[in-house]
């Protein structure tokens, strides 16, 4: 079964400085019927102003991954962590027993795009640990967060798999496992799956298949969710 919600569906926050789409219940926004997908808790759609950005505040307990769309962000925390990030890379945050972090972009003139994806760790009280990535010439279909962190990608506390799909018109399957959950994420381009036609923003959620057939319409950057 492949279930669409459309981009104009998801939850909105207007903070001023912060302009945010939630695909799942977040802060202010919450609708019972969009918890989330298995692990997948979180897919914030973030444009944050120049200059502006999130100050220091604590998480733990949850996996946490910055997919970076456009612009800079300077993150610091509590394990010493000082960083940019570009449009193009990925940074996984592991929350464990308790971490602070800042996040704002440094820029005084660009705006910063960024998803923000929370998955649920399948262990609580485990230590906190960071890492980024640039994947920012990875073209096809690359493997971005994993388990066991194979391929490169950067490894995570759950049975789940982050893959970015940038691919040109034409046809496509994406494999899944008996019993595990898909979730797709369209950034950009077009496409349609079974039968739904899918525009930036749109998500699709996918049970109960042995793959997922997409037809590609315009070139595409996507995520791909492989969940537990």
């Amino acid at each position: 079964m492949i279930s669409v919600r459309k981009s104009s569906e998801r939850g909105r926050g207007d903070y001023g400085w912060l302009q945010t789409r939630y695909s799942f219940s977040f802060a202010d926004y919450y609708d019972p019927q969009q918890m989330g997908v298995s692990a997948l808790r979180v897919i914030n759609d973030d444009m944050v102003a120049p200059g502006m950005g999130f100050d220091t505040h604590p998480h733990r307990d949850m996996e946490i991954i910055t997919y970076m769309l456009q612009g800079l962000i300077e993150h610091r925390d509590t394990m010493g962590f000082h960083t940019t990030l570009k449009a193009g890379e990925v940074q996984v945050m592991s929350a464990g027993t308790g971490i602070e972090h800042s996040e704002h972009n440094p820029s005084p003139t660009t705006p910063l795009q960024l998803l923000q994806i929370w998955i649920q760790p399948d262990r609580v009280g485990a230590p906190p640990r960071y890492d980024q990535r640039d994947f920012s010439s990875s073209e096809g279909i690359t493997l971005l967060v994993s388990k066991d962190g194979r391929q490169g990608s950067l490894p995570i506390r759950q049975d789940a798999q982050i893959y970015q799909l940038r691919l040109p018109i034409g046809q496509q399957r994406l494999p899944l496992e008996t019993g595990r959950s898909g979730y797709l994420h369209l950034i950009s381009g077009t496409l349609t799956v079974d039968g739904s036609h899918l525009t930036p923003g749109d998500g699709a959620t996918v049970q109960g298949l042995a793959e997922v057939h997409m037809a590609i319409t315009s070139p595409i950057e996507a995520l791909w969710f492989d969940l537990p």
